[in-house]
């Protein structure tokens, strides 16, 4: 007979925590979910931690395509740099490169040459990622990219350029941007920059020119002295605006007929001065109230504002199409508030040039708007003169041929001054008289027999009613 009593009965809960952390598959799911979620959470306190000690210990700098010192930047990463080392030799490795190419012709006017041009190649860090050493022991990492996005002005791709260096090595990005400036400069150097408009920013316009030396344009006695010695005064004068709480800007207005150099002047100007032209053709399509107020308080820095043909901008327009203009243009009251009223900017040389000043509205060269006028009109004894020593004063030791030359002229009555009832009045411009001469290099003879081609020329139109015809000398 068994003595063995029944097994008592435990009361079973719901949740039996016991049965499943005995089971061994459940433990095994628990065990691989803690680890996971142990590793995600160590992952994400990794990359946080890497983060925190990113932005503690690295500092970045971005630079736009339309910021001016994008170019400046890419020029400085492309020179040639010490990378000894077996650190700097594997790390400072540009394995994209992109090239701009500059092309001239060699001697265009020899045969021998026809055909023939010299290229400048200029290589510079293409799009990736680069690293550079500007000193021994510091490195930036350097991030080309280009957006998906569009420029609306020109339709290029926007661009960034990214540097990034430690928070100790700061100090070099100073250093950096000088030196790329100085760069910048030294590529410029004898140069002109001549800006456009297009559409909500500036752009060059072609390459750089060269700087035509003040001396080149020949004006009449004083009038270039006396413009020059303004624009010196102006910008010698800062602090005096400043001070009086006067508007720091200056306008000039040169009329006369075409051909006298007004336009040759103010690019001689900015070459003397060491600025810039920034070019608005008023009569331009697109050109709005709103964009030339935008466009004259974002001017390049060092730059004159030239507005040619100034009375051609607001007569004459003729319809383009049955519905009216085209497009819209700038407004004569929007001229004269971006010139000096609330819109307009400061710190600015503006030169306004007209062939027709009686056209001019009062409004438009009052004070305030136009400072200064001065008129280039046709060519004097003097210019005349002095630009015969330009071109021929090494052949012409003596000056007999100038003064021969000078003689055909007033015999031809091309200074408007004979007294002679005989001799008719007219008048030449300097544009002709440096075209006879180029075309008579160093053939001072050939010049003077051919100093009657000087004399102006009218056209009419011919019978058809179509083109012209040569009339007659006037």
């Amino acid at each position: 007979m068994s003595t063995d009593l029944p097994t008592p009965i435990t009361p079973q809960s719901i949740f039996n925590f016991d049965v499943l952390f005995n089971n061994p598959v459940f433990a095994g799911g628990i065990g691989l979910a803690g680890l996971g979620a142990a590793a995600a959470f160590g992952r994400k306190a990794a990359i946080g931690g890497a983060g925190m000690l990113k932005r503690q210990m690295l500092v970045n700098i971005e630079i736009s395509k339309r910021d001016p010192s994008y170019s400046w930047v890419l020029a400085w990463l492309a020179q040639p740099r010490d990378n000894s080392g077996f650190l700097a030799q594997r790390l400072t490795r540009m394995r994209t490169l992109a090239v701009t190419t500059a092309t001239k012709s060699i001697n265009p006017g020899r045969v021998s040459d026809e055909g023939r041009t010299h290229a400048d190649f200029r290589v510079q860090p293409g799009f990736g990622r680069h690293i550079v050493r500007p000193r021994p022991g510091v490195y930036i990492a350097v991030n080309r990219e280009k957006a998906s996005t569009t420029s609306t002005a020109t339709g290029e791709p926007h661009e960034t350029l990214t540097l990034t260096l430690l928070w100790a090595h700061r100090h070099v990005l100073s250093e950096v941007f000088t030196e790329a400036h100085a760069l910048a400069q030294r590529f410029h150097e004898g140069k002109t920059l001549v800006y456009t408009a297009r559409r909500m920013e500036w752009a060059p316009l072609g390459k750089p020119r060269l700087k035509r030396p003040l001396g080149s344009v020949i004006l009449d006695e004083g009038v270039k002295e006396r413009i020059v010695g303004d624009v010196r005064e102006f910008l010698d004068a800062q602090q005096w605006y400043t001070d009086r709480g006067v508007p720091y800007r200056r306008g000039y207005l040169l009329y006369g007929p075409p051909g006298t150099g007004k336009t040759s002047f103010i690019q001689a100007l900015a070459g003397e001065l060491d600025y810039s032209v920034a070019m608005i053709n008023l009569s331009e399509v697109g050109i709005t109230d709103d964009l030339l107020a935008q466009l004259l308080t974002q001017l390049p820095e060092k730059s004159i504002l030239l507005l040619e043909d100034v009375d051609a901008a607001f007569t004459n327009r003729r319809q383009r199409d049955p519905d009216g203009y085209s497009g819209p243009t700038v407004t004569f009251s929007g001229l004269l508030n971006a010139l000096d009223g609330l819109a307009a900017g400061e710190d600015r040389i503006a030169f306004l040039t007209t062939n027709h000043i009686d056209r001019l509205d009062p409004a438009l060269i009052r004070p305030g708007r136009v400072d200064l006028m001065e008129r280039i009109g046709e060519a004097t004894r003097y210019q005349a003169s002095q630009m015969w020593d330009r071109y021929y004063g090494d052949i012409d030791k003596d000056g007999a041929g100038r003064e021969r030359f000078l003689g055909r002229l007033e015999e031809l009555g091309l200074f408007g001054e004979s007294k002679d009832p005989d001799v008719p009045k007219r008048h030449t411009s300097t544009a002709a008289i440096q075209g006879l001469f180029q075309f008579n290099k160093g053939d001072m003879e050939g010049a003077i027999k051919m100093a009657q081609g000087l004399i102006p020329r009218t056209f009419e139109a011919d019978a058809s009613g179509i083109g012209g015809s040569l009339k007659s000398p006037a």
